[in-house]
């Protein structure tokens, strides 16, 4: 391809989910909806965990990062859905494709690295009850959170390496709401055992964490269960997904879609949901930060 065809491609074009005027009104209301109830949810978890002294463990601490990913990923591509649906403008620069791209990666891969520690912190909570603060110090939290952050960014840096100076063969036309690319095999290899190898060793973990303390209780094995069913409900929405694009040997463009809503919107919305509602000190935590937001109002 010459340097004169690559050179030509400046910006893409999104078609959208739906060419019909009435199914984008629907969507333009359904991800405004969305949209500001996800970021009313994953902002209630991180100020909760912040002013309430009750949440300042291990646990809500992880909590918390993994709602500020989830609000980042979604503000990654909806905000932009929702002004191309109401300008009906739907195009992206090159060099917000690559911007777009590098910073998926990084949330994408720190969300990974995050959930992990969480389970880590589930083992040592439910297996080792005794070591649990001396094991999660405060020391442990912040290296985990920053190892999660360092792996994104490197995994990112590699990924986008892969194809950033890659002529584009074209069309730029792009049949969705966020910029995809058909990566070169390397570069989908690589993501494809990141992500299955990540998700085996969560499940791996959990089964370990469960036949531990069946073989100490058996009574303890259903308040264990209870304890993960929230993490596990959370680690099955992140990866099923992801599994299925690099698992499903015809991928489509509908199925396609589905699972960019589902990525970008629906699962960044249950989290929250799914935490605070199985959860006791959570749900105390956001009533309290509620009261005091209205008392504040009310003085105001």
């Amino acid at each position: 391809m010459s340097k004169a065809n690559y050179s030509s491609v400046s910006e893409f074009v999104f078609l959208g989910l739906s060419p019909s005027r009435p199914v984008q009104d629907f969507l333009l209301a359904f991800s405004t909806v969305c949209y500001g109830t996800i970021v009313l949810g994953n902002l209630l978890v991180v100020f909760a965990v912040i002013f309430d002294p009750h949440l300042h463990s291990p646990m809500y601490f992880l909590l918390a990062n993994l709602s500020f990913i989830d609000l980042c990923l979604s503000t990654l591509t909806v905000p932009k859905m929702i002004s191309d649906l109401c300008s009906g403008c739907k195009t992206i620069s090159f060099q917000g494709c690559v911007f777009q791209i590098f910073v998926l990666h990084i949330l994408g891969e720190s969300e990974m690295v995050l959930l992990t520690a969480m389970a880590l912190d589930r083992y040592v909570a439910i297996c080792k009850p005794l070591h649990y603060l001396t094991i999660m110090s405060p020391r442990m939290c912040l290296l985990l959170l920053r190892g999660a952050w360092a792996i994104g960014l490197l995994h990112a840096v590699v990924q986008v390496a892969f194809v950033v100076h890659l002529p584009f063969c074209g069309p730029n036309e792009i049949d969705g709401f966020y910029y995809t690319y058909r990566m070169e095999f390397m570069v989908t290899a690589n993501s494809g055992f990141i992500t299955m190898g990540t998700f085996f060793l969560l499940i791996v973990s959990y089964v370990f964490i469960l036949v531990t303390v069946w073989k100490r209780s058996s009574g303890g094995l259903c308040k264990a269960l209870s304890t993960l069913s929230a993490h596990i409900s959370v680690v099955i929405l992140f990866f099923g997904p992801c599994i299925f694009v690099y698992m499903w040997p015809f991928p489509t463009v509908p199925v396609e879609k589905f699972l960019a809503i589902l990525d970008f919107m629906i699962t960044p919305l249950l989290n929250p949901a799914i935490y605070t509602l199985r959860n006791k000190d959570m749900k105390m935590a956001v009533r309290r930060l509620c009261s005091q937001l209205l008392s504040w109002q009310k003085i105001s």
